[in-house]
């Protein structure tokens, strides 16, 4: 390897770094102009993806995802729902399980906040052919495979509570 490969190789990974700080700044900013913890705006992004991929998420596995214990959920739940963000649905079959579902004025809000950035990613990448696009798409997914094996080999769980180990 080449001392040119090297540096284009670290400052790939800087960029990388860079974009997961200001992609944190953006997300603590929201939560915060929501009046949310950020283990809320956590969970909610989390609720919203297990719904687009259509599994919603019982509590439970709500704080598995975010790293909560089951009364930290709860009051994340709460709040979120007391805010108007989620809900919760009994379900038709056994009335003990509970799911998660976004609401469609907190949607409304999420949209408002994060569609002038969907708009602006969707430019950026108008301008890669498909190919450009399944070739970023292949290091991207192996870059995220790479970071949680890494946290995994660690013993880090896939999240913290609080934000914390």
């Amino acid at each position: 390897m080449t001392d040119g490969d090297r540096e284009a190789r670290e400052h790939l990974v800087d960029l990388l770094q860079a974009y997961a700080d200001e992609a944190g700044r953006l997300g603590q900013a929201f939560a915060a102009g929501q009046g949310l913890h950020r283990t809320d705006a956590q969970a909610l992004l989390a609720v919203l993806r297990a719904e687009r991929a259509g599994a919603a998420l019982t509590p439970g596995r709500l704080g598995e995802e975010v790293g909560l214990s089951s009364g930290a959920t709860t009051a994340a739940v709460d709040r979120l729902e007391r805010l108007g963000h989620l809900h919760r649905v009994r379900d038709d079959v056994d009335r003990r399980r509970v799911t998660l579902h976004h609401d469609p004025a907190g949607a409304d809000v999420g949209r408002a906040w994060f569609g002038p950035l969907a708009a602006r990613l969707d430019a950026v990448v108008a301008d890669y052919s498909p190919d450009q696009l399944a070739l970023v798409t292949r290091f991207l997914t192996d870059v995220v495979d790479a970071v949680a094996r890494h946290r995994a080999d660690m013993g880090v769980p896939a999240a913290v509570e609080g934000g914390r180990p």
